[in-house]
């Protein structure tokens, strides 16, 4: 990049104050924003002047970093985007951006083969064709779904930093069942993603179940420094190994579930497990077969199986096929 490391740490970190909606940003709490981000990339107090940060403000506001960022002033003293909203990170790569990304893309391609990369060579192949596309103006090759209206993925830099550096979260929160905001303490403990939406997962309170928070559904970060973290023994592989999604019902145990596939999803259904679980048990003549699922029953479960239509049945256990049978039902009754 063209810019020094600090700089673009300031740049950024003006960037997600100012997306910031829900509170009032002076230039002395931009400062002391700053200065944080510094000190978390540094390791060590590098404070900040206010004569940096006014001039890290003019040049957003130019043409000469290519953000020309609508910074203004209201009440003679708060800072906003005008846009709300516009970020910087929208901003077209440079072609020097360009050349460093490719440069680093071949060197980590050296490494493809090793264990190390397993999980990430899909994320190297979409990254190689994302900068071929810039580079040649064209189209991507490889075209992934994605929601471009999902609200809260701007927290996930800071949720990350949180995690991995420990702190105790203040989040201020709106599920979809309350009419509400709630703001409450968290120790969070990991991000997943599920079917295009992102969970924070950990805990409200040491001795709490394990719970998550929908992304979208964030109002607003803030940190606890004061409260101590607690050192959970999290094991993310174990804690999902048994169910689809996020939703662990602590409180059921893992059950054998036995679905009948039509011939007509049967394919897709070998070719792609349900769960990692999933076992062919019998292949009938008509070509529809029966297999077996070891899984925790959840919200997540029944969606997934209701997605097959006709094309499914739950032959045990007998209370999952009757509640799948009366969801059916009730279903049916709205175009009675």
């Amino acid at each position: 990049m063209a810019q020094n490391k600090n700089a673009l740490i300031r740049y950024k970190t003006i960037d997600k104050c100012l997306q910031n909606r829900y509170r009032t940003w002076t230039l002395e709490e931009l400062i002391e924003a700053v200065s944080e981000a510094l000190y978390e990339y540094e390791g060590k107090e590098n404070p900040v002047s206010k004569r940096t940060i006014q001039l890290d403000i003019q040049l957003m506001r130019s043409e000469k970093l290519g953000y020309n960022a609508p910074i203004v002033v209201y009440d003679k003293k708060y800072y906003k985007y005008e846009d709300e909203e516009f970020t910087i990170t929208d901003i077209p790569l440079t072609e020097t951006d360009i050349n460093v990304l490719t440069e680093t893309v071949s060197m980590l391609k050296q490494f493809k083969d090793f264990s190390l990369f397993n999980d990430v060579s899909d994320i190297l192949q979409r990254l190689e064709d994302k900068i071929y596309a810039e580079k040649s103006h064209t189209q991507p090759v490889i075209h992934l779904d994605k929601n471009e209206n999902l609200k809260g993925l701007h927290f996930l830099d800071e949720l990350y930093q949180a995690i991995i550096k420990k702190v105790v979260l203040k989040i201020t929160y709106k599920s979809f069942t309350s009419r509400d905001e709630n703001t409450f303490l968290f120790y969070p403990f990991i991000l997943k993603e599920f079917n295009n939406r992102w969970f924070l997962v950990g805990k409200k309170r040491p001795k709490a179940p394990i719970s998550n928070l929908a992304l979208d559904r964030i109002i607003a970060i803030d940190y606890d420094f004061q409260t101590p973290y607690i050192e959970a023994d999290f094991d993310a592989e174990k804690f999902y190994k048994n169910v689809v999604g996020v939703t662990v019902n602590t409180g059921l145990n893992t059950r054998k579930i036995e679905l009948w596939i039509d011939a007509i999803n049967a394919p897709y259904v070998v070719t792609k497990p349900l769960h990692n679980s999933q076992r062919l048990i019998k292949t009938n003549d008509d070509g529809s077969i029966i297999i077996h699922l070891l899984l925790i029953e959840n919200y997540e479960l029944e969606r997934l199986l209701l997605g097959f239509g006709n094309g499914l049945e739950v032959i045990k256990p007998e209370r999952l096929r009757n509640r799948i049978k009366k969801i059916l039902e009730m279903s049916i009754e709205k175009y009675s």
